[in-house]
C-alpha cells in the first residue's frame, strides 16, 4: 500500500512542528546541567505524569497490545493496570527519597545507599536497556508498521524519525522532551480512542448489534482481565491471574522505580508533591491503554472471525500473524487523509519513547561516568557531552534496529530480557529503602549472581537452544526449556521471575547479615525507618498523595471487580 499525498503533508507537518515547539521550549545556549537534564527541576504534576505516561507507550505497545488483545483478550492489560499499583509504590516509598536527596540519576542514589560500584552497575544496566530495547527494537518495530501501512520503506522511517527525534532530544534537554510529551500524549490518546470509536461502529456489520452479541463472538475468557491458573490443557496459564499478581511487581518496580528512563520526570519535578502526584497521574492514564489499545485488538478478532479483515499466517506456519492486526484495523477503519493522522500518533509514540530513553542515556553518560571521572569538569562541557552522546546513542540505536530481522524470536526474547536482571536491581531497590539492614556486600552479591542466575534463564529459555536436541517440526513450536509445556518445565517467565527474586532476596539478606553494619547516620538518610513509614504523617488536603493513591486503588479494584 502506498502513502497518499494527503496523508504524506499530515505526517511531515507534525515532524516539523513537533520538533521546532521541542526546540523553541528546551534549548538554552549556556543551559546548566540542571536545566539541561533535569529541566531546572522546573516540571508541575500534570507535565510529570503526561511524560512518564508517553516515555513508556511506544510502537511496540500499539502493535503488541492490539495483537495480545486478539491472541489472548483483555488479560493482556495487565501490563498496564498493574502499573498502577507499582506507580503508587514510586510516589510514596521510592520518590520522597529520591527527590529530597538531590540526585540527577538513579545510579546516583545507589551509590548513597550502598557504594559507588552499585552507581557503576546501575548505569551500565540503564544505558543499555534504553538503547537496545526502549530505542532500538522500538524503532524496528514502528519501521515494520509504517512499511506494511503506508508503504514506506524501513530504512527510510529508521533515518527520518531518527533525525527529527535526535535533533530537540539533544538540543533542548529533558524539557523539550517533556514539553512534546504533553503534546504527544493527547495525539496519541486521540488516535488510540478513534480506533476504538471506529472499530465499536463497524460491529453491526458483521452481525454484532449489543454487547451479549459481542459477548458470544469473542474466544472464551477473551474479555476477562483475570484467568485461571491453570489453562484447558492442564498447563499453567501464562498469563494467569497468579502469574500477573507475583512476576508483575518483579518487572514493574525495576521499569518504573529503578529505570532511569522513567525516573527522571520525577526527578525533574518542581516540589516533591508534584513528582509524587505527577507519579499518580500517570498511574490513572495507564487505565486507558485496556480499552483503547487492547480492546481494539478484541474488536479486529470479531472483525477477522466475521470475514471483514483477512488475517494471513506467519510465513512458513498455521498460525495467525496477529502482529499484523493494528495496521490491518487502520486500513480498514481509517479513511485516506484521516489516515495521516494515525500515523503521526504512531510517530508520537515512538518519539516521545525514543527521546525519554536518549535524554536518559545522556544523563547516566554525562553525570554516571563524564562527571565521576572529572568532577571539575564545568556544566558546559557535561551538557556538551550530553548532546555529543544523544548523537552517538541514536546511531548506535539506529543501527542495532536495522538487524532486528535477524532475530526470528526477537519480540518473545524482548519479553524476557528485563528478567536478567529485574529480580536483582528490584531486591536491591526495595529492602535498600525498606531495611536498613542491608549492607554494600549485599547488594553487589545481589546484583552479580542475581544477573548471572537471570542471564542462565535467559540462555536456556530461548527457543534456539532447542535446536540440536529437536527435530526441525518440534522447533517450530518450541517456546524455551523453562516456559515450554511440553519439551520444558512449563514455567511462565512471569513465574520464573519470583523465583529468581526469592534467591536475589535469599542473596541480599545472607549476605548481609554476614557483613559488618552500614554508618546508620548515613542508611538512615536514605531508608524508611520501617517497611510502612512512608504512610505516617497527618493528611491535610485532598491533593495529599496518600488520597490520591487511595482513589487510584480504588478505582482499579473497582475496574478489576467488573472484568474479572
Amino acid at each position: 500500500m502506498a502513502i497518499s499525498p494527503i496523508d504524506a503533508i499530515v505526517i511531515a507537518v507534525y515532524l516539523v512542528g513537533i520538533t521546532a515547539f521541542g526546540i523553541r521550549m528546551g534549548y538554552r545556549r549556556n543551559a546548566s546541567s540542571q536545566q539541561y537534564f533535569l529541566a531546572n527541576k522546573s516540571l508541575g504534576w500534570f507535565t510529570v505524569g503526561s511524560a512518564v505516561f508517553t516515555s513508556n507507550i511506544s510502537t511496540i505497545h500499539l502493535v503488541g497490545y492490539a495483537a495480545g488483545g486478539a491472541r489472548d483478550g483483555l488479560v493482556i492489560g495487565n501490563f498496564e493496570w498493574m502499573a498502577c499499583f507499582i506507580l503508587i509504590l514510586l510516589a510514596l516509598m521510592f520518590a520522597p527519597f529520591y527527590i529530597n536527596s538531590g540526585v540527577a540519576t538513579l545510579p546516583e542514589f545507589m551509590e548513597r545507599r550502598y557504594c559507588p560500584q552499585a552507581r557503576t552497575f546501575l548505569a551500565v544496566i540503564g544505558i543499555l536497556g534504553a538503547l537496545l530495547i526502549h530505542i532500538g527494537i522500538s524503532l524496528f518495530a514502528a519501521a515494520k508498521v509504517f512499511e506494511s501501512l503506508l508503504g514506506v520503506p524501513m530504512f527510510v522511517t529508521i533515518v527520518v524519525l531518527s533525525l527529527f527525534t535526535v535533533t530537540y532530544a539533544a538540543l533542548g534537554g529533558l524539557k523539550a522532551v517533556v514539553m512534546t510529551e504533553n503534546i504527544q500524549v493527547v495525539l496519541l490518546l486521540g488516535g488510540a480512542t478513534l480506533i476504538t470509536v471506529l472499530g465499536v461502529r463497524a460491529l453491526p456489520a458483521v452481525g454484532i448489534h449489543d454487547l451479549a452479541a459481542l459477548q458470544h463472538a469473542v474466544a472464551p475468557g477473551q474479555l476477562h482481565m483475570l484467568q485461571p491458573v491453570i489453562d484447558a490443557r492442564g498447563h499453567l496459564n501464562e498469563f494467569s491471574w497468579l502469574a500477573v499478581l507475583l512476576g508483575y511487581p518483579i518487572l514493574g518496580i525495576w521499569y518504573w522505580c529503578a529505570d532511569q528512563t522513567h525516573v527522571q520526570r520525577v526527578l525533574g519535578a518542581r516540589t516533591l508533591k508534584d513528582g509524587q502526584n505527577g507519579a499518580l497521574f500517570a498511574g490513572f492514564l495507564k487505565i486507558s491503554p485496556v480499552f483503547l489499545m487492547v480492546f481494539p485488538g478484541v474488536l479486529g478478532y470479531v472483525l477477522w472471525q466475521r470475514g471483514a479483515i483477512h488475517l494471513a499466517n506467519v510465513p512458513g506456519t498455521s498460525h495467525p500473524d496477529y502482529n499484523t492486526m493494528l495496521p490491518l484495523l487502520i486500513q480498514y477503519l481509517i479513511p485516506v487523509g484521516v489516515r495521516g493522522l494515525i500515523a503521526a500518533s504512531l510517530a508520537a509514540a515512538l518519539m516521545s519513547c525514543m527521546a525519554a530513553a536518549l535524554n536518559s542515556c545522556a544523563t547516566l553518560i554525562s553525570i554516571d561516568v563524564v562527571k565521576r571521572l572529572n568532577p571539575q569538569a564545568t556544566d558546559a562541557r557535561v551538557v556538551r557531552v550530553g548532546r555529543i552522546t544523544t548523537g552517538v546513542i541514536m546511531v548506535l540505536a539506529m543501527a542495532w534496529s536495522t538487524q532486528g530481522d535477524q532475530f526470528g524470536t526477537i519480540f518473545v526474547a524482548v519479553n524476557k530480557i528485563p528478567m536478567t536482571f529485574a529480580p536483582a536491581v528490584t531486591t536491591v531497590f526495595v529492602l535498600g529503602v525498606l531495611w536498613k539492614r542491608g549492607t554494600r556486600q549485599a547488594a553487589m552479591a545481589t546484583l552479580y549472581f542475581g544477573s548471572l542466575i537471570g542471564v542462565i534463564y535467559f540462555l536456556v529459555d530461548l527457543p534456539s537452544t532447542g535446536r540440536w536436541f529437536l527435530s526441525a517440526e518440534k522447533l517450530t513450536d518450541f517456546g524455551g526449556f523453562v516456559t515450554d509445556p511440553v519439551q520444558g518445565l512449563g514455567i511462565p517467565f512471569m513465574l520464573a521471575g519470583p523465583i529468581i527474586a526469592g534467591v536475589c532476596v535469599v542473596i541480599y539478606v545472607v549476605t548481609s547479615l554476614l557483613t559488618p553494619v552500614m554508618d546508620e547516620a548515613e542508611v538512615a538518610k536514605v531508608c524508611w525507618d520501617h517497611p510502612l513509614a512512608f504512610l505516617r504523617g497527618p493528611v491535610t488536603a485532598a491533593s495529599d498523595p496518600r488520597v490520591i493513591s487511595l482513589l487510584l486503588l480504588g478505582t482499579i479494584s473497582w475496574l478489576y471487580f467488573l472484568l474479572r
